[in-house]
């Protein structure tokens, strides 16, 4: 059985709407959210990016849904700022708080000024930084010099649980090495083949804890609609990294993107008018064993599909709760 969640993308949506949105997710049966971490957006049409970390304290205190979010901290964050706030968050609630770490992509980290580092090198800092937040959020003062520096820090408010710590993952080898230090698992939807390895390659590592999906959907009244809804908002996202890793602005993405066709938007969005049809593309995602399934609805007005999926899609699915 699995956990059905609704996906909050500030990348689209203005903090006030998405927080409406998030409310009518749950009144509609989602008994999950996460969101997205962002400083800049994929696209200028999307032309939102709101902080995180804000809107989470608004969204928690609005429902009662566990919440996650996607940070990268050695650059744009410093680990222990990020571990203060997870902190706080599971201070406040807890048990409903969870954050999946990853190593960013240049178009949010650049901002800094600092160089964007080569993968291996974002990896270690990756690596240090979960070990400067895990033990702050164990309480201990951490001090430590490498790739990020930590001079005599302290959390002075921690939950009694610190809140579970997954890894950001979308290749078989990242999943391996995830599962060295992650409380669990979060990729995005791609092919059932290569998803099935990223588990098997996540769990045979010795991986723990649950095993999480993005899932990215276009829904509209008639397929043509849906298809121009995920072209227009989502064909800055076709690219596979390290393309989408290293590209630095908004701008840079719209202008590689402008010749992809509306039908490659099928590689990377599950687009159909038929609620029945979404129900069977997320039951066959939930039959690859991922614990919890978080929806993106690629467009910006959000109200007509949490609402359809509320009454036609997640009665079809074996919807539980956290």
């Amino acid at each position: 059985m699995t956990v059905y969640g609704f996906h909050a993308s500030h990348e689209q949506v203005p903090p006030a709407g998405l927080l409406d949105a998030v409310v009518r997710a749950e009144q509609a049966g989602f008994t999950a959210a996460m969101c997205s971490d962002h400083f800049s957006p994929w696209s200028a049409r999307q032309g939102e990016s709101g902080f995180a970390w804000s809107w989470l304290g608004a969204a928690l205190q609005a429902t009662g849904l566990t919440f996650g979010v996607v940070n990268a901290p050695g650059q744009r964050y410093h680990p222990a700022i990020i571990a203060q706030a997870i902190g706080t968050l599971g201070s406040m609630y807890p048990g409903r708080f969870w954050a999946a770490l990853g190593t960013g992509e240049a178009s949010n980290e650049h901002i800094t000024g600092d160089p964007w580092p080569r993968k291996e090198q974002r990896t270690q800092r990756l690596e240090q930084s979960v070990d400067v937040i895990r033990r702050l959020l164990q309480g201990e003062e951490v001090s430590s010099d490498g790739l990020v520096t930590v001079d005599r820090a302290k959390l002075w408010t921690r939950p009694d649980e610190p809140p579970a710590l997954l890894g950001a993952a979308v290749s078989e080898a990242t999943a391996r090495w995830c599962a060295g230090w992650a409380d669990g698992l979060i990729t995005v939807n791609a092919e059932h083949d290569h998803l099935r390895r990223l588990i098997t390659a996540y769990k045979e590592a010795g991986g723990r804890g649950k095993v999480c999906l993005q899932v990215h959907l276009s829904y509209a009244s008639t397929d043509e609609e849906a298809l121009a809804l995920a072209h227009d908002q989502w064909r800055s996202n076709v690219f596979p990294p390290p393309f989408c890793w290293d590209v630095d602005t908004a701008d840079s993405f719209d202008l590689a993107a402008e010749h992809v066709p509306p039908e490659a938007m099928h590689k990377t969005v599950h687009i159909s008018s038929d609620p029945g049809r979404h129900a069977e593309w997320l039951n066959q995602y939930a039959g690859l064993g991922f614990d919890a399934i978080y929806l993106h609805h690629v467009g910006q007005e959000q109200s007509e599909f949490v609402d359809v999926f509320g009454t036609k899609v997640l009665p079809q699915l074996e919807v539980t709760r956290p």
